[in-house]
């Protein structure tokens, strides 16, 4: 992955993947997914910023997204209260936030991350890429169906 797309893993990261019958790391999505939706709401305009960080957090720096601390440097970084921060992330609300949007992805039929997918309305999302796509692939499908939604009578 590395080669392809000149991420960098960090060492901390590479531990866990290289020793995980040392490791306490137990891989889950729902605590990360409950904090994108807590953000979502104070910060609407700076998700995929915040996305970004939660995924550097985790494969650089090496952090447990499933250990509440992993979260602290970005709540300062967001000025975030930790407080409130907190008490959402153990919220049965924002659990069920979270899994809305498990349930939407999964009725959006996708099956592989990262993924993009270009929203044309409320109701219709066209799937772009699932996995690793490189820049140039993912302009030339952006550009041809952006083409075909713009000769679409609808």
């Amino acid at each position: 992955m590395e080669e392809f797309t000149g991420i960098r893993f960090g060492a901390d990261y590479l531990w866990h993947v290289f020793h995980p019958e040392e490791s306490d790391w137990f891989l889950y999505s729902e605590k990360p997914a409950i904090a994108l939706c807590i953000f979502r709401e104070s910060h609407p305009d700076s998700q995929v910023d915040f996305a970004a960080d939660l995924q550097y957090a985790h494969h650089f720096e090496g952090r447990d997204l499933c250990d509440d601390e992993a979260y602290r440097p970005l709540l300062e970084k967001y000025l975030i209260p930790a407080g409130s921060f907190y008490q959402k992330l153990h919220d049965p609300v924002y659990k069920e936030k979270a899994h809305y949007e498990f349930a939407l992805v999964k009725q959006l039929q996708v099956t592989g991350f990262p993924a993009l997918l270009l929203q044309e309305n409320e109701n219709r999302f066209y799937l772009v890429s699932t996995g690793y796509t490189d820049y140039e692939t993912l302009k030339t499908r952006i550009d041809r169906l952006l083409g075909e939604l713009s000769h679409t009578v609808i």
